[in-house]
């Protein structure tokens, strides 16, 4: 098989990038960690803290740092001639810089086109004076468990690497996200192969390297990719419109169990239980109703219930579908349209400048740009399963969060010692302190294997 691998791997090489990303992250000031915890919450002590804070102090004690540089490293390909680039968005998506470098050592600058944080995709684009090489989408719905595939990337950023293994499963779910359908394989994939290909022995991109499972952080041979089923049209809409558009019906879900299959009359566990149809939803007008089990949805058999979502986010905005639900012990045929899934990720102004304000356009409290801790969240920041809270994602930096020390990647997650786990309790929280007569909040905040309590004034 080496002759085969060989054959296969040498004319891909050119197309295979290396990333290397730069961000500024601020440092902890140096000196001893100051929570002001225990101290009773009153004008003298919100004075003293204040003055703490003017004369050079931070929440977490000590002299201001400034700011660093961070640099990582990760994997991409090309997929035409122009100069676009798929990698994963974990890769790039809180980068101030991305160079891509070729394997003829040449380096340019990339700008990010659009990104999708459910699929952990993006596309970059750089500009060259001459064609660049590409390679292709094969179909990853054609492979076996057991068929070779081959993984080329940047792994620990020694640069072009080829590794070769089988399929070992498809249509793994790792809690990621909401649309996990990975491609599980036995070739080397480690830290730096992320948002490389997994091509099949024609050469073709049946995957996306993405993740891994590694008790060690090396490869134990459990790696995961995107497949290209999923991956090409997102990549089109990314490159098309910066963002990608998903059917939306408006219901939620719950997996059937044994016992509830038994309770609802069907032979086996199957389809999606309906637990609530939101209100101005798509599948409102549909007559579909808490209770029903949706069985098929637009012709495809609904076999698990993670299933419904992936065919209704592929589904065209717009297109009306036939589903086949079970009601009262009989299967009933009911008529959706099919809307857009809200809350998608906005457009990237101008091309997706890497160096753009990562807080232009988003709603920001007290300087902060917040979001709900997710699966796919909780995995790439390596947080606890149990962990809640709300993730800083970037700083306004001359906001009142900056001011005091915080920085990206930090977790909110207590407001005066009451739990926050939205964006909406925050502001809850905020008005509750200032109709009791508080300048202040005292905010909970963990940032790795650290937590420390931080004072933020409520007027920003």
């Amino acid at each position: 098989f080496s002759l085969r691998f060989s054959v296969a791997s040498e004319p891909l090489m050119p197309a295979v990038v290396n990333i290397s990303t730069t961000q500024k992250v601020q440092q902890r000031a140096t000196g001893p960690m100051f929570d002001f915890e225990g101290l009773p919450d009153n004008p003298q002590t919100r004075q003293f803290k204040e003055l703490f804070r003017q004369f050079g102090g931070t929440p977490y004690g000590g002299t201001p740092m400034p700011d660093r540089e961070v640099t990582s490293l990760g994997s991409g390909f090309l997929i035409d001639a122009s100069g676009y680039v798929v990698t994963n968005n974990h890769v790039v998506g809180e980068a101030d810089e991305i160079t891509v470098v070729f394997h003829d050592n040449t380096r340019l600058p990339a700008t990010i086109v659009g990104r999708d944080p459910k699929t952990d995709l993006a596309v970059l684009k750089v500009k060259s004076d001459k064609p660049l090489p590409a390679v292709s989408f094969g179909d990853s719905d054609t492979l076996r468990v057991g068929d070779w595939v081959i993984a080329v990337g940047n792994p620990f950023g020694l640069g072009g690497t080829v590794t070769a293994g089988i399929v070992s499963a498809r249509g793994r779910n790792i809690n990621a996200g909401p649309f996990d359908d990975f491609i599980q394989t036995d070739a080397a994939i480690n830290r730096g192969n992320s948002g490389g290909p997994l091509f099949n022995t024609k050469g073709e991109v049946v995957g996306i390297s993405t993740a891994i499972f590694s008790p060690t952080g090396g490869s134990v041979g459990i790696g995961f990719a995107v497949p290209s089923a999923m991956a090409k049209s997102i990549i089109e809409q990314l490159k098309k419109d910066g963002t990608v558009h998903r059917g939306w019906l408006g219901v939620k879900i719950q997996k059937i169990s044994e016992e509830s299959a038994n309770a609802l009359g069907l032979k086996k566990p199957r389809g999606a239980l309906v637990l609530e149809v939101s209100k101005d939803s798509p599948a409102v007008d549909s007559g579909l109703m808490a209770g029903d089990v949706i069985l098929k949805f637009d012709g495809r058999e609904i076999d698990e219930m993670r299933k419904l979502p992936r065919f209704v986010a592929d589904t065209p905005i717009g297109k009306k579908v036939e589903m086949v639900v079970w009601r009262k012990g009989r299967e009933v045929k009911l008529t959706t349209s099919v809307g857009e899934q809200p809350g998608e990720e906005k457009p990237i102004t101008k091309a997706g400048k890497a160096k753009a304000d990562k807080t232009a356009g988003r709603e920001l409290v007290l300087g902060m740009a917040l979001t709900p801790i997710t699966p796919a969240l909780r995995l790439q920041a390596g947080l606890a399963p149990s962990a809640r809270g709300l993730i800083i994602e970037a700083l306004d930096r001359e906001g009142e969060g900056a001011r005091r020390g915080l920085r990206p990647g930090d977790v909110l997650v207590a407001v005066n010692q009451a739990p926050v786990d939205s964006v909406a309790a925050l502001r809850d929280a905020l008005k509750t302190a200032e109709r009791a007569g508080n300048d202040f909040v005292l905010m909970q905040i963990v940032r790795g294997d650290d937590v420390a309590f931080v004072t933020l004034s409520v007027k920003g």
